[in-house]
């Protein structure tokens, strides 16, 4: 017997409106004091009515067209009635029958081993709701608070078809679904602070042997899941345990909620699923039906360029390879930064006496920015403990210094000795250079001289060279540079070291 999983994700994600989803309140409760950003509308208070929050609804439209969804024309909203202890009405205002959009897909790559793998799944719906409160525990367990600044803060819950067939796909599409909701500018989607929570729903099904696949079984969900490694580890788990029961004759005949005990690795039983019909859904009468077409179609044009896209453009445009491509742009502060370093560039190259030819070249300038800003400045600015927004470095300065190593102004070593001083100053890399006398020298004569003093200098070198010991070269071009301070091209440096030598024949 052959058991495949058959994996759903239900994402809910926090939107950064200013205002709570059906009242005024500040949408940044989380930042204050508790049960300070609170009204009768969140508290739930009788007689208080809601009111949609304009905002809430763009982002759930801008949401659905990023995902490739059909956004609705017409949308409502729908009384979920159920008991948490951190609901204050007693029922969640949600979307039930008209979400603000379905019938979407997303497609991401998977790591694997040898290289990546693409996946499509499809999205069911997008829907905009409002949060719960939030339940404090003592650490004695002897003690319950509710702060409910988070009451009625808005959310989208992203529901995915069980589409899914691997913890890592479950895992890459959720890392993907995390980048978009950040280009849209919609969350900052950020799970170890609850902005983006992922239950996954699993259930395993028989594949026989040519193929045929057996019918889908009762899904088990998984809640409780606050990372990406955790949403992994949970349904590695899941997989184990549900097809030992499987083994042992005892497949799962009835839907379940568990929850995931990140300390131990493993879920905990908690209750029986409930369906649709438990929650009693009906029309929110407080709320009118919007009719949406117009908005939709405005918010449609401000949809960005989205992760993907700019994967593959920086790869196509600027000659990145897909992996430099996927680094940037997993980082969209990052990636902004080093477009506007290649801008920087292909304007310095046009601007040369003797134009330097992009479109031939521009790998070798995509090189140039993905080893020094990638590994150099990042390096430095992880040694310092510098964020990317607190970089005194801007984007033309940084093209300049790149501009002088590609121009053979200075040297990689005193590009190095530069940068450093960029970063704690902010300061131009031409005047640092001239301060300190980093620039190479053009002196021809005087490099000349002080190669032939070099050689002299040395008789052990030279004696190897004659003995037919390439690596003394080396050893007379490192005295070289040495000795001008990194101010002789490396290669000059050699060429020059070559002829002296062969002066003595």
């Amino acid at each position: 017997m052959k058991l495949e999983p058959v994996i759903g994700l239900e994402i809910h994600v926090q939107l950064k409106t200013k205002s709570k989803m059906f009242c005024g309140c500040s949408n940044r409760g989380e930042y204050e004091p508790p049960n300070t950003t609170v009204c009768p509308i969140c508290l739930g208070q009788p007689g208080a009515l809601p009111a949609v929050n304009k905002q809430a609804v763009e982002f759930g439209l801008l949401v659905g067209h990023a995902l490739a969804c059909r956004p609705a024309s017409i949308s409502r909203f729908d009384r979920k009635n159920y008991f948490y202890p951190d609901l204050p009405k007693g029922y969640q205002i949600s979307q039930k029958d008209l979400p603000v959009a379905e019938n979407g897909t997303l497609s991401f790559e998977v790591p694997e081993e040898g290289g990546r793998r693409s996946v499509t799944i499809r999205i069911n719906r997008a829907h905009l709701e409002e949060d719960a409160a939030k339940l404090l525990h003592s650490p004695d367990g002897m003690s319950s608070f509710v702060d409910f600044n988070r009451g009625g803060t808005p959310l989208i819950e992203i529901v995915t078809e069980p589409d899914l067939r691997t913890p890592a796909e479950a895992k890459a599409f959720l890392q993907e679904l995390r980048l978009i909701m950040r280009y849209l500018g919609v969350s900052d989607a950020d799970m170890e602070k609850g902005h983006l929570r992922c239950d996954a729903n699993i259930s395993m099904r028989e594949v026989d042997e040519d193929g045929t696949l057996g019918p889908l079984n009762p899904k088990t969900e998984v809640k409780n899941i606050n990372s990406f490694r955790a949403v992994e580890h949970a349904l590695e788990y899941e997989i184990k345990r549900q097809t030992k029961l499987w083994i042992d004759g005892k497949p799962i005949k009835e839907q379940s909620t568990r929850g995931w005990d990140d300390a131990k690795k493993i879920s905990v039983a908690q209750r029986t699923k409930e369906e649709a019909h438990d929650y009693r859904y009906f029309p929110e009468p407080d709320l009118p039906p919007l009719d949406l077409t117009l908005l939709g179609q405005e918010v449609r044009g401000r949809v960005p360029e989205l992760p993907a896209n700019r994967r593959r453009r920086f790869a196509e445009e600027y000659g990145f390879t897909e992996a430099e491509a996927r680094v940037f742009c997993d980082d969209q502060e990052l990636a902004d930064y080093a477009e506007r370093v290649m801008s920087e560039l292909q304007e310095w190259a046009a601007s040369l006496e003797t134009k330097i030819d992009w479109e031939a070249n521009r790998r070798d300038f995509a090189r140039l920015v993905a080893g020094w800003l990638l590994t150099k400045l990042t390096g430095l600015m992880t040694e310092k403990k510098i964020a990317l927004a607190e970089l005194k470095i801007t984007p033309e300065n940084f093209a300049e210094l790149l501009a002088m190593l590609h121009g053979k102004k200075v040297t990689g070593t005193n590009a190095l000795v530069i940068l450093g001083e960029m970063i704690d100053t902010g300061a131009d890399p031409s005047i640092i250079a001239d301060e300190k006398s980093l620039l190479l020298s053009d002196d021809t004569e005087e490099l000349a001289s002080i190669a032939g003093n070099i050689v002299v200098a040395n008789p052990a070198a030279v004696e190897d060279y004659r003995k037919g010991k390439t690596n003394s070269v080396q050893f007379l071009v490192g005295q070289m540079m040495k000795a001008t301070r990194g101010k002789a091209d490396p290669q000059t440096a050699r060429e020059l070291i070559e002829t002296e030598l062969k002066k003595l024949g």
